[in-house]
């Protein structure tokens, strides 16, 4: 009789164990199947926030194309290097505003960026400790100073002191010199395209510096310690050892000054001149795409308005191939390290 009873305990706890065990399984399975919903949900979320993105950009550019086609289709490839700018007759070109984006952009970045080099290279390798944050911390509001800020303070305190302390000594000097004098032509009165290019060195200068800071500080101090410890010299440190490691990030915010620089317009507004006309000195007025915008977008009208959106398509299509080729230069150095 006890095994009789044993044996139907026995009987009797196998479904319950069965289905004690059955809940927790059914209960995995839920929650399993709502995390992979989850995991799917999340997935489409991200992928239509990225294709939202590629969308906005290729809205931007069907826009400014479409706007733009009645100069294109008037002009044709020769707007790109037309000098004209005559609103009367409707004779548009684009040569003038794109030498001025470009020689301005360019001056800026070959001052800004050996500023910024060394003072990146301060701030991470020489500084004082306690030095380091407030000095950083200045660079940082620097990069946060608004376009117009430096526009005013190159139009009402940079523009006369460049005028009577750079620009009149320096004609005077080299204004007669062969080879190298009509660099130096043109009016004193402080305006032109080199000073529309130290204003914007200003601008792009922390914006370079900030980058470089931190991708400076993402170096290992083991590899520093290294270079130390076999002799090498603080130059020789960051020449062999910090460069190397961050070239990528290095050209990355030399780029990004370059974009800011080329899409500038509050400041460059105000000291190049805004004159339609092909600058043949360093102090000649000019023009840029961004301040040709700026000035003559809210009065233009039909084919004047299409010669403005034209003038932006340019300004994004001069931005993306120098950045796309800033890419191409870092790979290429990534190949050749056999990255």
């Amino acid at each position: 009789m006890g095994v009789n009873m044993s044996l139907g305990t026995t009987m009797s706890s196998q479904p319950m164990s069965a289905k004690a065990t059955d809940v927790p399984t059914k209960s995995m399975v839920s929650i399993a199947k709502r995390q992979r919903l989850q995991d799917i949900f999340f997935h489409r979320l991200t992928q239509s926030l990225s294709l939202l993105v590629l969308a906005a950009l290729l809205a931007i550019i069907v826009s400014l194309f479409v706007y733009a086609w009645p100069t294109f289709h008037k002009f044709g490839v020769q707007f790109i290097w037309r000098v004209e700018w005559d609103i009367i007759n409707e004779e548009f070109g684009a040569a003038i505003a794109i030498v001025g984006t470009l020689a301005s952009a360019g001056i800026a970045l070959l001052i800004a960026v050996p500023l910024a080099f060394g003072i990146a290279l301060f701030l991470t390798e020489t500084c004082p400790v306690w030095l380091r944050r407030p000095l950083g911390t200045a660079v940082e509001l620097l990069a946060a100073v608004p376009s117009i800020i430096y526009g005013m303070f190159g139009l009402f305190v940079f523009a006369p002191l460049f005028a009577d302390y750079f620009q009149m000594p320096v004609q005077k000097l080299l204004g007669s010199m062969p080879l190298v004098g009509f660099l130096f032509g043109g009016s004193t009165n402080g305006f032109g395209i080199l000073a529309a290019g130290i204003v914007l060195a200003f601008m792009v200068l922390p914006f370079v510096a900030a980058v470089m800071r931190d991708v400076f500080e993402i170096v290992p101090p083991i590899l520093r310690e290294s270079a130390y410890g076999l002799g090498c010299t603080t130059w020789e440190v960051v020449r062999r050892v910090v460069l190397p490691y961050t070239q990528k990030g290095v050209i990355g915010g030399v780029m990004l000054g370059l974009g800011r620089a080329l899409g500038e317009t509050m400041a460059v507004t105000f000291v190049i001149g805004n004159a339609n006309r092909m600058p043949t000195s360093l102090f000649s007025p000019g023009t840029s795409i961004a301040s040709t915008l700026a000035n003559e977008f809210g009065e233009a009208a039909d084919f004047h308005l299409s010669t403005l959106f034209a003038l932006g398509f340019l300004l994004f299509v001069i931005t993306f191939v120098v950045l796309s080729a800033a890419k191409i230069l870092m790979l290429r150095a990534e190949k050749a390290k056999g990255l």
